[in-house]
């Protein structure tokens, strides 16, 4: 007997005896977002390409399309002509007018909220590059901000405006001593809930991820995960965070902390602008992170206030650059075979805060030394170059909304699942 194929990798819900006895408003919600899951990743496609990719009959991809072309999800753009005798087929693409999203992106040296469309493309932001004030003054930012972005968009569109998302590091007021920040700044962050405060504020929903999700989440859905269904994201910023998509939907784990690789430990660092390591030991936040290359060029007498400084210093070949590149790929290596021994992905995303090459070369390190020491019978991930750089947190937030709205996720099948469960248990 054949193997059946997973519920959720990727085959409508029809075509696998799932429906009988379960939630069939869930089923629908759920092939619904897998057709336009499908239509993302083909950029355009005709109604047979999509019944065949999502395994639906011709009924049932009748009835989503024209409910997706009634939400004004999808519209058709011209014909295309195969040169046989039938009818040429309607091709079919998301609208990128479909849907709206606003993302907050709270970082511990900076603050950017962005205004996105449908297809990912941002339209307006509005960003500062300071350290985090106080929970109260950046409320009253941020939500001043956000009123000026919806402001931009007309009446039909605010109809179609699905959210705001929030990204932030989880337990801002920690690691500051590795991070070289004040902690009389940071420790009512951890006494507050930020996303109620927002939502309070501003009679909007907000969704909350943890930065290093957030920015997966955008990759997932907007850039590498286009083509790719598993895939550990890492993102090199003022610290390190990270994410891990698996079978196409975000591993978040219990407390939204999987992927969190800023806590992984690693050696002491070689470079001799490190800080003393705790008796606890080292982590990977304090030797792959744009805070400890800023630390290291200030160092080497370079004044570096801004990210702007630390590209200046990559373009111009200065030592301290590579210095440190040879020190975070030294950290990064253990923790990304860990990573593998445990999630069996195929692929590495790495993304930065600052880029002008640097990221490239981080990879191209890496590669090296992950294939030169790759442990017997195993082969090394293939590294590939994230999709939005410095924008990925704040694309990440504003993806949210969009992906809780509109990604055909397990959760979907599982609530249906856990509902028919509970019915044949009462049923019995």
């Amino acid at each position: 007997m054949a193997a059946s194929k997973p519920l959720w990798g990727g085959t409508a819900l029809e075509s696998v005896g799932f429906g009988r006895g379960s939630n069939s408003a869930q089923l629908r919600r759920y092939n619904e977002r897998l057709v336009l899951q499908r239509l993302r990743r083909a950029g355009e496609a005709s109604k047979a390409d999509l019944a065949r990719a999502a395994d639906l009959t011709n009924t049932a991809i009748g009835a989503i399309i024209q409910k997706l072309e009634d939400q004004s999800l999808i519209v058709s753009v011209g014909k295309r002509h195969d040169g046989g005798r039938g009818q040429p087929a309607t091709l079919l693409r998301l609208n990128p007018q479909g849907a709206y999203g606003i993302g907050v992106r709270l970082d511990r040296r900076s603050i950017e909220t962005i205004l996105i469309d449908f297809a990912g493309h941002a339209i307006a932001r509005r960003a500062y590059d300071i350290v985090l004030p106080r929970p109260q003054e950046a409320l009253a930012l941020v939500v001043r901000d956000i009123r000026e972005l919806l402001a931009l968009l007309d009446r039909p569109a605010r109809e179609r405006f699905a959210g705001v998302g929030l990204a932030l590091p989880y337990n801002l007021g920690a690691w500051l001593g590795r991070l070289d920040l004040p902690p009389e700044t940071f420790a009512p962050w951890d006494e507050v809930d930020f996303a109620r405060l927002l939502q309070e504020a501003t009679g909007l929903p907000v969704s909350c991820e943890n930065d290093g999700n957030a920015a997966a989440i955008a990759e997932l859905f907007y850039g590498v995960g286009r083509r790719l269904d598993d895939f550990l994201y890492l993102f090199v910023g003022p610290a390190i965070g990270g994410g891990v998509v698996t079978g196409g939907d975000l591993l978040r784990g219990s407390h939204g902390n999987a992927g969190d690789v800023a806590v992984m430990p690693v050696g002491p660092s070689r470079l001799a602008s490190a800080p003393r390591p705790p008796a606890s030991g080292e982590l990977l936040i304090t030797r792959a992170s744009l805070t400890a290359l800023d630390r290291h060029l200030a160092a080497a007498g370079l004044a570096v206030g801004a990210p702007a400084d630390a590209e200046a210093a990559f373009l111009a070949g200065h030592p301290a650059v590579t210095e440190w590149l040879e020190d975070a790929v030294d950290a990064l290596m253990p923790s990304i075979w860990a990573a593998m021994a445990l999630l069996d992905v195929p692929v590495v995303v790495l993304d930065a805060d600052i880029d002008a090459g640097l990221v490239d070369a981080l990879i191209a390190r890496l590669g090296a030394q992950l294939a030169a020491e790759a442990p017997e019978a195993r082969r090394p991930p293939r590294l590939v170059h994230g999709s939005f750089g410095r924008d990925a947190g704040a694309i990440g937030a504003a993806s949210l909304p969009m992906f809780y709205s509109f990604s055909p996720r397990a959760s979907i099948l599982m609530r249906a699942s856990d509902e028919r469960g509970m019915r044949e248990t009462l049923a019995g």
